[in-house]
């Protein structure tokens, strides 16, 4: 897992082994002790894994302050504590599910998911024994049982949300009563010698093989896991052999073997800050040496200090859990820009906070109304979060103007009638929303609907008007609604808040072309009934697209921008939506 992780930067299977292993080791513990404990169990537990991954999380800690911008300690104190308590696997699978997290630096505490759903193992498997009351067979029964429902739900989940999966304790579950299932089954097994001498060998083959072969990441950890598991286990039924596990005890890798808990919990946290501390995104080969000696001078002295501490560990513990509590409360230095670049974040529009934003995965359609509510004008923000993005310009607008702001949007989701992609999958759900918000627009009646006019990518680059997007103003058309349609905002192609945190606001600069076409895309004639706008010279004036303008920090992440700034584009705003409602559809491209 170390060396795949750090290169070729793949997943390597090693995971699933590891929990197949747990699941294995901890089977055949509690299968051996007449009289389960489980006060006594966990003790052991506490004090085997915790004193380690908590001198981990305090090292965490510590390189957090020195090495990372401030735009990532927010994240990384809570990741921090979920990785102490356990969770950090299902703080990932929000993340991954989360649109405008998906573009989020990697944490230094993330290869902590893996053990979370160890511990979550801990605590259920001795109980799970209990309630067999021992009994051999239905212990078995049990564990076969969740073997099977585990891996059935984790192969229909990965087909149909792999990113949920992938961290998904219910999708890992068989994983681990393979390895229960393999402890009950070894001592029955008679397999001949020369069989498993073969078996050892062909089971390390597969199991190095597993992540050159295999597109790990976006493949498990349904049907395709049993490569990697299915391999160790072959390795543990070929035993003594005389075969491959002579060269798994050989000294040196016995010696590995002893500092493996160690190794995996430091490897992952130098191999970040080296990329932070180089501004890379690859380890060069100095580097990758850098990074494994590192590595592996801080396991072998974190193993040997939390072997030699005994009942010590849960004191190891308490300062990453009381570090990750007191930098919250660390002193801020006072920043010239607003909104901080360690604040950005969160200044998003209302919608977000007032769960008005949905989800990619659901198609209930949201609706939150804002300003006057005996309004002269209504208008409704439609689309997806580059839509949503101009609601703080517009609370300003409804304000001013006695208008009420009707907000209907979703991510990753514009107004089309052509296929809706995200990370170049479908997204069915959106086209599902469409029709919902489409049966709701008669009843809100708005005299004008915001949405957006063309779009860009963060994983393609260029701007395109799908034909999806007249053809959907065509049917607004016919159902009395006009639009006002917004020509998309650049994305910078970097995180500007970190960018400017760790480098100054003059180097935080991204070309137009990047993003935009040089003249707006059009798909056919543009209706009657919409009107366009242009805000792109405010963003990117000389064709160069800063991410600050004035003391203002644009961009809350590497495409959306800031409520603050959207704020100070009310009046330009204002001009664009009164033309509309007046009925001008003239463009006016900037």
């Amino acid at each position: 897992m170390v060396i795949y992780h750090i290169w070729p930067r793949r997943v390597s299977g090693g995971v699933d082994v590891f929990l197949m292993l747990t699941g294995f080791l901890i089977t055949g513990s509690l299968l051996r002790d007449e009289h389960v404990k489980l006060w006594a169990f966990a003790r052991r537990l506490v004090l085997r894994l915790l004193p380690a991954a908590g001198l981990t999380l305090l090292g965490v800690l510590i390189g957090m302050v020195l090495i990372l911008p401030k735009t990532r300690w927010d994240g990384t104190v809570a990741e921090v504590v979920a990785s102490a308590l356990y969770y950090e696997n299902w703080q990932l699978a929000f993340s991954a599910v989360d649109y405008l997290s998906a573009g989020n630096a990697v944490s230094p505490v993330q290869h902590f998911w893996s053990l979370a759903i160890q511990g979550q193992f801990y605590v259920v498997w001795p109980v799970l024994l209990l309630m067999a009351r021992r009994k051999l067979q239905v212990f078995v029964g049990l564990m076969a049982a969740v073997f099977v429902l585990s891996l059935a739900y984790s192969i229909f989940r990965t087909a149909t949300d792999q990113a949920w999966a992938y961290f998904d304790t219910g999708a890992r579950l068989w994983e681990l009563a393979l390895g229960g299932l393999l402890a009950v089954a070894l001592p029955f097994l008679k397999v001949p010698k020369p069989v498993r001498v073969v078996l050892g060998w062909l089971g390390l083959a597969a199991l190095v093989a597993c992540g050159l072969v295999l597109q790990v990441s976006t493949s498990f950890p349904g049907y395709v896991a049993l490569w990697p598991t299915l391999a160790a286990a072959a390795v543990i039924v070929a035993g003594a052999a005389g075969g491959a596990d002579r060269l798994l005890t050989l000294r040196p890798l016995l010696y590995v073997g002893r500092i493996s808990y160690a190794l995996y919990l430091w490897h992952w946290p130098i191999f970040v800050f080296y990329l932070t501390a180089t501004d890379r995104t690859a380890a060069s080969w100095k580097g990758i040496l850098l990074i494994l000696a590192a590595s592996f001078a801080l396991a072998a002295v974190t193993t040997e200090l939390t072997d030699r501490t005994g009942g010590w560990g849960p004191l190891l513990l308490a300062p990453a859990l009381v570090g990750s509590m007191l930098v919250t409360f660390l002193p801020q230095q006072g920043s010239a820009i607003t909104p901080a670049p360690e604040l950005a974040a969160e200044d998003r529009p209302r919608s977000y906070a007032d769960g008005c934003a949905q989800h990619l995965k659901e198609a209930e359609v949201l609706i939150c109304r804002y300003g006057s509510k005996n309004p002269d004008k209504v208008i409704a923000l439609v689309g997806n979060s580059h839509a949503a993005h101009w609601l703080p310009a517009l609370e300003v607008l409804g304000e001013e103007n006695g208008w009420q702001i009707v907000n209907i949007t979703k991510g990753a989701c514009t107004l089309s009638t052509t296929v809706q992609l995200y990370k170049g999958k479908p997204q069915p759900m959106c086209d599902q929303w469409q029709e919902g918000v489409l049966a709701e627009l008669p009843k809100l009646d708005p005299d004008l609907l915001i949405t957006t006019a063309t779009e860009s990518s963060e994983w393609e680059r260029g701007e395109n008007m799908p034909r999806g997007y007249p053809e959907r103003w065509r049917q607004l058309d016919a159902m009395g609604i006009d639009v006002l349609a917004i020509r998309d905002t650049p994305r910078m192609g970097f995180d500007p808040p970190e960018c400017v945190e760790t480098k100054g606001a003059a180097a935080c600069v991204a070309p137009r072309s990047r993003s935009l076409a040089e003249r707006m895309p059009t798909a056919g004639p543009i209706p009657a009934n919409v009107t366009v706008a242009d805000f792109n010279a405010t963003f990117c004036p000389d064709d160069r697209c800063p991410a600050v303008i004035g003391n203002t920090l644009v961009y809350s992440d590497n495409g959306h921008i800031t409520a603050t700034f959207m704020r100070s584009l009310a009046p330009a705003l204002e001009k664009e939506v009164l033309r509309a409602l007046a009925g001008r559809r003239a463009d006016s491209r900037g």
